[in-house]
Order: structure tokens, then sequence, then C-alpha cells
């Protein structure tokens, strides 16, 4: 169901019909993607909301999973529930949200115009919209791999690192981060993998031109009738998910040896 799909991928843009009907090796979908500049920024757009959306996911689920880990009581259940509720937010209703919320004449606009504050640029039809709605939508599962990591940190290691003076900023550095390295690397790979193949949020929330690789492969396959190119973007998106994958594979490998 997955080896066999990505080989034949590979195959069929790899080995193209000729004039004659006979197919030959040839590297010309592949020369067509790389030298159209447009097949290039969309490239480029994917890779940068990929790298923001990863850059701003770390600093955001860290200290909501630390609090989670540590924190005892009925507001830490709170706060759990609302960090796993995008998780049963489809991605339309979360797209149609957004669009309500900080689009153009939307709730915040409605906001800052009831206290005389200007408008602000909506981030609706910009890079940033499916920046915004995709770093919310990928909160929960970043949360949960982080806070698994962070079982693996006990209270008596903490303890014993404040009775000798240790300051917060000191235990997170040298207790916790430590022991936690697999558990990042797994969730900025789970969530670069995700954030890269995505299609709702930015096909609603993004630009029309840049576009992401998720809706750049939908708009060639069926509304230039093009397979051969939009499978030639599936496998370079592949190739690009596939060294983020490594990561993955080598944190666990290392844990098994561990």
């Amino acid at each position: 169901m997955i080896i066999w799909p990505i080989l034949s991928a590979i195959g069929r843009t790899l080995w193209l019909p000729g004039a004659d009907g006979v197919s030959r090796f040839s590297l010309e979908t592949y020369v067509f993607f790389f030298s159209d500049q447009y097949s290039i920024n969309n490239l480029m757009v994917t890779l940068w909301t990929t790298g923001v959306c990863a850059l701003l996911l770390l600093p955001i689920c860290l200290p909501i999973a630390l609090y989670l880990r540590f924190a005892k009581g009925r507001l830490a259940a709170y706060v759990q529930g609302l960090a796993i509720f995008p998780m049963f937010v489809p991605s339309i209703i979360l797209s149609y949200a957004i669009i309500r919320v900080l689009g153009p004449n939307g709730t915040v606009d409605l906001l800052f115009n009831s206290v005389g504050l200007p408008k602000i640029r909506s981030p609706y039809l910009t890079p940033w919209g499916p920046v915004i709605g995709l770093v919310w939508d990928n909160i929960p599962l970043t949360v949960l791999i982080l806070l698994s990591g962070l079982g693996a940190v006990s209270d008596q290691s903490v303890e014993a690192a404040r009775d000798v003076g240790a300051r917060r900023w000191a235990v997170l550095w040298h207790i916790i981060l430590p022991r936690i390295t697999n558990s990042i690397l797994v969730a900025i790979s789970f969530t670069v993998l995700g954030i890269f193949s995505a299609f709702t949020l930015p096909y609603v929330l993004g630009p029309a031109a840049p576009e992401m690789m998720g809706p750049f492969m939908q708009r060639t396959f069926r509304d230039l009738n093009d397979p051969t190119n939009a499978i030639t973007q599936a496998v370079i998106s592949f190739a690009f998910c596939i060294v983020f994958g490594l990561f993955y594979v080598r944190s666990v490998a290392k844990n098994r040896k561990t």
C-alpha cells in the first residue's frame, strides 16, 4: 500500500512514452520542474511555511508540555483539554473560523473599529494564513509527543537539582532538555511531514500564487490535466519529506539501542 505506489510514481516520472509509444528513461519532468520559476516558487513557499511552523510550534508547545508535566490540580486539566482541542476540529471548520476572525471585516477588525483603532492587515490569502492555521492544527500532536518524552524526566532528578541551588533555566537546560532531545526530533519530524503534505488549510487560507505543494499538485492534476507533472511534484515532495523522516527513524533506532 505504501512502497509500491512510491516506486510506481518514480517509475512513471523516469520512463516516459516517446513518439513511437515506447517508454524511455528521461529526466524531462524533473528538468522542467527545476527550470520553471513558478514551480520553484511553490517549493520555496512550502519550505518557508514548514520551517516557520516548526520554529513557532516548539516555543509554543514546550512550555505547555512542561506545565502539564509538573503542574497539579484542576487548572492543568483545563489546559490539557484546550491543548488537545484542535485535534477534534476539522481543517475546513478551522479555515472558516480563521476567515471569520482574522479575515477582512472579521471579528478582530470589528473590535478594533469599535474602539477607534486602525484596521489590521489580514493574514488571509497571504503566506501567513496557512502558517496560523497549521500551527494551531499541529499543537495537539506536538504537545502529546513532548509530554510523552517528559515522562522520562523523574521528579527526583528535578528536585535534586533544585536542592543544590539550580534555578529553573538551569534545570531546563541541563536536566530536562537533554532527556527529551529525541522527543523534540520526533515532534519536529511529524510536524514537518504533516505540514509539507497539508492541503485544506493552504488551499483555503493561502494565496493563489505562490501556492504550497499540496494545492499545486491538485491544480496540476485536475485543472491542467497533467498527471505526469503532478506525480513529479509528489515525488519531489516525498524526497524532501524522507529527509525529515530519517530523523524519526534515527530517533527510534537510538531509543531501542539504549
